[in-house]
């Protein structure tokens, strides 16, 4: 059972990407543009361009988001990602309370540690990070052998 679990573990940190990547952009989508809803406490309206930090944050949650999305720089898009909730939840949502559930800090401590995962995972199967690195080594492998031998 434990093997057969391993093997599968490529494919489901590639699902939780994909769905992790999907919800990030889709805050950052709301705040930016104003659909699904729009940015919080806006009724269905947008962050003011370059205001601190809510623009920001939200262009970090879009771009952020579509990368890990699409399993491209995963790790480093999941890093700033992680940063900017982090920053986030002790700048905006500790001063209120210290426990997540009493300050509305869940979903921001929530994606700080989903991303911090995917900086130690990588993208999983079904990412673009993956798709260049097996291309990558295919080229590499197919040169080693178009390469004559020194005798």
């Amino acid at each position: 059972m434990t093997g057969r679990l391993h093997s599968t573990q490529p494919y489901a940190i590639g699902l939780y990407r994909i769905v992790v990547g999907l919800l990030f952009a889709c805050h950052g989508a709301a705040s930016l543009f104003g659909v699904l809803g729009g940015a919080a406490g806006t009724d269905g309206g947008t962050v003011s361009a370059g205001a601190w930090p809510g623009w920001y944050a939200a262009l970090i949650q879009l771009v952020g988001g579509a990368l890990v999305l699409l399993g491209l720089g995963t790790r480093g898009a999941a890093l700033i990602a992680s940063g900017s909730m982090a920053y986030a939840y002790f700048s905006v949502h500790q001063k209120a309370a210290l426990w997540p559930i009493e300050n509305g800090g869940e979903p921001s401590a929530l994606y700080c540690w989903a991303f911090l995962l995917l900086v130690f995972t990588g993208s999983g199967a079904f990412g673009l990070d993956t798709l260049f690195a097996r291309r990558s080594a295919q080229r590499e492998g197919s040169a080693a052998e178009q390469t004559p031998v020194a005798a």
